[in-house]
Order: C-alpha cells, then sequence, then structure tokens
C-alpha cells in the first residue's frame, strides 16, 4: 500500500490531521486499532483559539449567538479550580468556549476525511516504521493479517504511549507522578450525598456534574502522593471509598458505566519532527487534566501541521516550512504544561498553597490579571516567534476576523480561509499596488481585493490556513514573505497545486444542537 502521508491513531487529532490531508488532496492513510469510536466520556472542552481556528477551516459554525448589543462574549471560567476567571473574545468570533463531546467531534472529522478521500482503516495495530531519505514505512497488524504502507511522511497522534514517538526514537522529558486521581460515571444512591460541582477539603478534591444519561461524572483528586500501581484498573469500591473519604461522610454509588484512573505525569517530546515522523496530540504532550487544554492543543497541532505538510506533498513548501512546526508548537504545549503544572500546584493542602490560592483569587479580581490568564487557558495569547531575518508588523499574531466587502459580494475573514490556501488580503487602493508581485504564486495563493476597514489595520496582509499573520507591509518585501513558506508556481515545476484541492474543507460542518457554547464549571 501506498500513501502521501500516513496518519497513526484515530482520535480527534488524528482524525483532524486526517480531514485536513485529505481535503488538500494528499493520499491519506490512517491506521487506528480501534474498531469504533470509543464511548468512554474524555475532554468536551474546546477553547476559544481551537474554536476559531476550526471555524476558519469549516469545521464549526462561523459564529454563535450573541446577547443583545454585547461587545464580544465572555464565559465563566477557573484557574486552579478558582472561580472568577473570564474568557473573552470580540464580537465577530465563535463564542469562547465550545461544550462537545470529544467522541461526537472525532466522528464528525472522520466522516468528513472519508468523504475526501482519506482511506481509515479501523481494527489495526501498528508494529513497526522505519524512515530513509525518502519516505516512511510503517506497519500494522489487522485482522487479516499485517499491512504494510510506504509514505513520504507519518503523523503519530496515537496518545501518550505512542508507538510511532518511540519507533522514530524521539525522546521526551518526563515528571513522575505525584498525585492520585480516579474518574468514573457512576449511580448516587443516597440523596444529596454528594452535589454537582466542585468540593475542595483538606483531604482533597472532588469534581461533580451530572451525566446526559442521569449519572453523576466524579473526579477526585487526592494530592497526598501516588498511587502505588498506575496501571492497575480502579474499582468501583475504590472510587466509593476515596469519595466518602475526601467528603467526610460516606457516599454510595452503584452502577458504574466507566472507571479510570490518572495522574500528573509529565511528558513533552524533545522534537516534535524526527525527519518524516511528526508527533500531535498526547503523543508529543502530555500533562496534568485541569482547564480542558490537552484536547485543545493537540486540535492547534493538528491544524498548524496539516497545511505544511500539503504543501510539502504537492512540492511547494519552502525548503524549512516543515521545521517550523516543532519550533511553533512545541513552545506551546511547553507553556501548557507549566500552566498546567502551576495550577496543580494552588490545588495541593498546606499552608503555602492556601497562601497561593488567597493571592490568585486577588488575582482574578483585577482585569490584568484576568486577561494574562485567560490569554495562557484559551491559547489567544499565542504568538508565533517571528524571522528576524524577515521583520514585518504584526507576524506572528492571530488575525481576528473581521466583515469585508469585495466585488464578489460580503464575507468576512473566517469564510475566506476556508478555501485551505495562504491568503493574500488587499485591501483598498494601497493594497492594490501589491498584486502583481503575487502573480508568480497564483496556484498556490488566494488573493482577494477589499474595501479598506479599520478592523483590518493593514493595507495588505498575508494570512495563513491556521489564520495566523505571516506578512504585512515593512521592512520585508512581499515575495521575500512568501519564500519562506511557499515555492512559486515558476519554481515549482508543475509539483501540484492548492487551488482548488483544498475545496472540501470550506464546507462547513455544523454541529448539532446538542454541542453548543456554554460555560464550564469548575468541576470541569
Amino acid at each position: 500500500m501506498q500513501a502521501h502521508v500516513v496518519v497513526v491513531g484515530g482520535g480527534p487529532v488524528g482524525m483532524l490531521v486526517a480531514a485536513e490531508l485529505a481535503a488538500y488532496g494528499v493520499d491519506t492513510v490512517l491506521f487506528e486499532p480501534q474498531d469504533r469510536v470509543s464511548e468512554w466520556p474524555k475532554s468536551n472542552t474546546l477553547h476559544a483559539r481551537a474554536v476559531q481556528s476550526l471555524a476558519r477551516r469549516g469545521h464549526l459554525p462561523a459564529a454563535a449567538s450573541r446577547p443583545a448589543g454585547s461587545a464580544g462574549a465572555v464565559s465563566p471560567f477557573h484557574f486552579a479550580g478558582l472561580p472568577g476567571l473570564l474568557i473573552e473574545v470580540p464580537e465577530t468570533e465563535p463564542r469562547p468556549i465550545l461544550k462537545c463531546p470529544q467522541s461526537k467531534l472525532e466522528r464528525r472529522f472522520e466522516k468528513r476525511a472519508r468523504a475526501a478521500g482519506a482511506r481509515i482503516l479501523r481494527g489495526h495495530r501498528v508494529t513497526d516504521l522505519a524512515q530513509d531519505a525518502d519516505g516512511v514505512t510503517v506497519t500494522a497488524e489487522g485482522s487479516q493479517g499485517p499491512v504494510t504502507c510506504t509514505a513520504r511522511y507519518a503523523v503519530g497522534a496515537d496518545g501518550s504511549r505512542s508507538t510511532v514517538r518511540e519507533l522514530a526514537g524521539i525522546a521526551f522529558d518526563t515528571q513522575p507522578a505525584t498525585v492520585t486521581a480516579l474518574m468514573g460515571t457512576v449511580t448516587l444512591t443516597g440523596p444529596g450525598a454528594l452535589s454537582e460541582g466542585s468540593l475542595r477539603t483538606d483531604r482533597g478534591w472532588i469534581g461533580a456534574k451530572r451525566a446526559p444519561d442521569g449519572g453523576m461524572h466524579i473526579r477526585t483528586l487526592d494530592c497526598a502522593g501516588a498511587h502505588a500501581d498506575r496501571q492497575l484498573p480502579p474499582t468501583l469500591e475504590e472510587l466509593r471509598r476515596e469519595v466518602s473519604r475526601i467528603a467526610g461522610h460516606e457516599v454510595a454509588m452503584e452502577e458504574p458505566r466507566w472507571l479510570s484512573r490518572f495522574s500528573d505525569v509529565v511528558r513533552l517530546a524533545r522534537t516534535f519532527r524526527e525527519g518524516r515522523v511528526f508527533l500531535a496530540g498526547d503523543a508529543a504532550h502530555v500533562h496534568f487534566p485541569i482547564g480542558g487544554q490537552g484536547f485543545s492543543t493537540g486540535v492547534l497541532d493538528a491544524l498548524n501541521l496539516s497545511w505544511k505538510l500539503a504543501l510539502a506533498v504537492h512540492g511547494r513548501a519552502a525548503t524549512e516550512l516543515l521545521d517550523t512546526y516543532d519550533s511553533e508548537r512545541r513552545p506551546a504545549a511547553e507553556r501548557v504544561v507549566e500552566n498546567t503544572l502551576a495550577q496543580l500546584a494552588l490545588m495541593r493542602q498546606g499552608p503555602e498553597p492556601d497562601a497561593l490560592r488567597a493571592l490568585f483569587t486577588e488575582v482574578l479580581a483585577v482585569d490584568g490579571g484576568r486577561r494574562l490568564l485567560s490569554g495562557m487557558i484559551s491559547a489567544q495569547d499565542t504568538v508565533l516567534s517571528a524571522d528576524p531575518a524577515r521583520p514585518s508588523p504584526g507576524a506572528g499574531t492571530f488575525l481576528r476576523n473581521a466583515a469585508l466587502h469585495t466585488e464578489a459580494g460580503e464575507t468576512d475573514v473566517i469564510r475566506l480561509l476556508r478555501d485551505g490556501r495562504p491568503l493574500l488580503l488587499l485591501l483598498g487602493e494601497q493594497g492594490a499596488a501589491f498584486e502583481d508581485e503575487a502573480r508568480s504564486w497564483e496556484g498556490t495563493l488566494y488573493v482577494v481585493r477589499a474595501l479598506r476597514t479599520p478592523d483590518v489595520p493593514y493595507d495588505a496582509v498575508l494570512v495563513r490556513p491556521d489564520g495566523y499573520i505571516a506578512w504585512t507591509p515593512g521592512a520585508t518585501d512581499l515575495s521575500a514573505a512568501l519564500s519562506a513558506y511557499v515555492v512559486d508556481d515558476v519554481r515549482g515545476g508543475g509539483g501540484g497545486s492548492l487551488a482548488g484541492a483544498a475545496g472540501a474543507a470550506g464546507q462547513p460542518v455544523l454541529l448539532t444542537s446538542s454541542c453548543s457554547s456554554a460555560a464550564l464549571s469548575a468541576s470541569a
């Protein structure tokens, strides 16, 4: 079997990579050991920057409803279980937090990947991977025996115990577990024994929220030390004892739907790229699951990597473009690891954490403090490192959505980025002056002329498919900025074009009403 790219891991991150690549006309094969999507409750939170980026690629509605007269959307959230954090976005963006079961999004990404032509091979567990200068060979074991796929690139999105990471020889920095934590969905039999929300005592934390089936989804945290055997499956009796111990009274429960344990183990791959192999999602970074940031971080990995791989497959990527995946996404993941460690420090028992919680309660009461922590949790503070050789005002920042008037009618940034190509937005007569300079890239670049608007404070702006600004007029010529990303059509020598290849990505996949944007309770 041959493909352009083989993706290992069919969770939401791997399925999103497959959907994006296939929409770009990249021949994609995905191996996933599970026969079907897991119904176990996992993450159901997507934060603002992930929501905004998915909307720009047509995976989500472009915007959510707004309260009349609002100047933006605000969702209350928490930092280390402390209330008072507000996640805010501009009024032109989707609501800050999307609440939707991970399994539902995984199904939608898989449906989109299959519709675009990706070959999804469930029931296949990867057993071997080798690479050389020309490509990657991946072997997977299925019910009918081994299957071998040769490809130009491989993406490991196969979770925290990544086989791809191990076979590619990618080392990781790690910190051992220091806490004991359980989670599960059960039926509580004692009336009033446990209420929804977050409960903190001097013995630990309990988070509880009502499950769709009427049961209670429970998480516990004991910071006294790590469990003796984290691989040992938990039991209903273990969860009952732990909840009762932390609460200080007996909590009766029965009918466990599922049970699991987790910890604060940290794993951060030392590189997200090794030759022709890339890591994304939990395969690249694992951290304590506070604040629901892991899912969003994986989604942003997928959207950063996919368009770059597509350009490389089609022969359009500049020489060093694929290296920017590691240089851009690893620092972002490292920042998530650090803030989750900081939040866990606030959740521990003792006089020092108590003093820190009192201090952070004051920080959350101040606008500047809320904005700092909000940007961190929502990833809206992410600024990509600028190339010092190509200085450009605004480069590396995220272009907020703005209404635009073009010859074709009214549109906005979100809808224009659904084309899937790098977008050159030319505003007014001053912007039109750059049109001739862009002609050498016309097969790969999407050029749009629009009237000037104060919401886009540039004469022209080059926007990457993931929504980040690559160039604005200043010290660097447009041609020089484009050359850092894309080989022009003349030098590309017929290696393929993204023009029209990403058309399927322009079709929005709207979520049902059961996936509404909403605030996350402090127990998430």
